[in-house]
């Protein structure tokens, strides 16, 4: 059998000329190190952690591919290999080049953003794959990349981790990230200073630019006009645009027509919230970071019960400070206290008229029409949201939820909770509506 480099070289050379090839798939498995190869298996080194989590749920389809070339069934192993050159370039050296960490400072990156710490799931594969490849050939692949999505699934993480990827493979590399609204008071104070052009060779001369939260720039004429501009002459340049949002392109108000286009001309990717195993993953990840030992088991149970990943964090740090001095894990016991004692100040704090109340407030209808025959929209939709608080956020039982809004019978309970049910999963702004029902129950 030939020597792993060239069995390597020879696969990728025949994926490359396959018509149909993925090309995100086809540049992650370039990035790919052959390390040993037998009659039956064969060892694939990954330049890092996320890479690593990516392909572990890739092995059947890289399989499948090396069964097509080689005409036989070859086992893959996927393993963590680190690239001792990136290794001795985060030393700083004897010379006055500044060390990595100062320069991730001025490019306004977090040092915590890496490729080696996200967690790579179904729901972000592709944004995923789509960053690796923009930080390997920066300006060619998808040029912008436009991410979009809600608070917490990683937008920022994995654009901050191309620029940060920019930096150590080259440190003259000019890049930047910045949240719109930084952009926009820059513009505005260079304005005021009358220093627009320093302000404009800062960002058009730039090979990456990141704007986290693009859509904030929307409707302000200004800001448009000068991101245009920048947009094209880091573009024109042959430099990368990243920007992320919380919707896609099509759907920011008051965003001008030609920045629209600008923005859905590369790729779109959509980052769907984190399911339970990639949260779990996320909470194993950040106790091993901060050093704190936590069972497997418990860590599903936290995945299971916190769903904002923001937040799961904060769990986490909550639970360690339980076990400080007395265990040496986090454990299913320790887990399950917690969370109880989160349900019995909950349910202490707030009763069943609270839910009522907050709820006829909320929506500005009186006690006595949430509790009355009435059957219009304005009535019905209220009681309903009330009957669903009821049973989730206190557990009480059907038959008492229907008693306490003067209903017949529980019958009408179960419909009213399918019914939320399936507004919370078919309409977006119901849910976000629910959430802030949710937020006034809060003590």
């Amino acid at each position: 059998m030939l020597s792993p480099s060239s069995f390597w070289k020879e696969f990728l050379d025949t994926m490359e000329a396959r018509p149909n090839q993925t090309p995100v798939l086809l540049s992650l498995l370039k990035q790919i190190k052959p390390i040993s190869i037998t009659d039956t298996t064969i060892s694939l080194g990954c330049p890092n952690q996320g890479m690593k989590f990516f392909f572990d749920k890739k092995t059947a389809e890289v399989e499948e591919l090396l069964r097509l070339f080689a005409n036989q069934t070859l086992t893959v192993e996927f393993v963590h290999v680190e690239d001792k050159r990136r290794r001795e370039k985060d030393a700083p050296l004897l010379t006055f080049q500044p060390p990595l960490a100062d320069l991730y400072l001025r490019a306004g990156l977090h040092t915590r953003y890496t490729f080696d710490n996200f967690a790579v799931s179904s729901t972000n594969q592709v944004a995923f794959a789509a960053t690796q490849a923009i930080a390997e050939n920066p300006g060619t692949a998808y040029n912008p990349l436009f991410l979009h999505g809600t608070v917490g699934v990683g937008k920022t993480h994995l654009a901050q981790s191309v620029a940060r990827r920019m930096l150590e493979k080259n440190v003259q590399k000019k890049v930047f990230f910045c949240p719109g609204e930084q952009f926009m008071n820059e513009l505005i104070e260079s304005i005021r200073e009358k220093s627009t052009s320093r302000f404009r060779k800062k960002y058009r001369s730039l090979d990456l630019i990141i704007v986290d939260d693009i859509q904030f720039i929307a409707g302000k004429q200004t800001v448009q006009e000068e991101f245009f501009h920048t947009f094209n002459s880091v573009v024109s340049a042959g430099g990368q645009v990243i920007l992320t949002s919380d919707r896609p392109p099509d759907e920011i108000k008051n965003l001008e027509d030609r920045l629209r286009s600008r923005f859905s001309g590369g790729l779109v990717v959509d980052i769907q919230n984190p399911d339970f195993e990639l949260r779990t993953a996320i909470l194993l990840i950040k106790a091993r970071e901060k050093n704190i030992e936590i069972d497997i088991e418990a860590a599903k149970i936290i995945a299971e019960r916190v769903t904002d990943t923001r937040a799961l964090e904060g769990t986490l740090l909550s639970l360690y400070t339980k076990i400080l001095g007395k265990k040496e894990q986090i454990d299913l016991e320790t887990v399950d206290v917690f969370f109880s004692k989160q349900e019995e100040v909950k349910v202490s704090r707030l009763t069943a008229a609270d839910v009522i109340k907050k709820t006829c407030v909320f929506y500005n209808i009186k006690l006595s029409q949430i509790k009355s025959e009435g059957r219009s929209e304005n009535i019905t939709l209220p009681r309903q949201v009330a009957m669903y608080l009821l049973r989730t956020e206190l557990h009480i039982k059907l038959e008492a939820v229907a008693d306490l809004l003067h209903r017949k019978d529980h019958t009408t309970v179960i419909h009213a909770i399918s019914k939320i049910e399936q507004l919370i999963l078919k309409n977006p702004v119901f849910k976000k509506e629910l959430d802030d029902v949710r937020l006034t129950l809060k003590p």
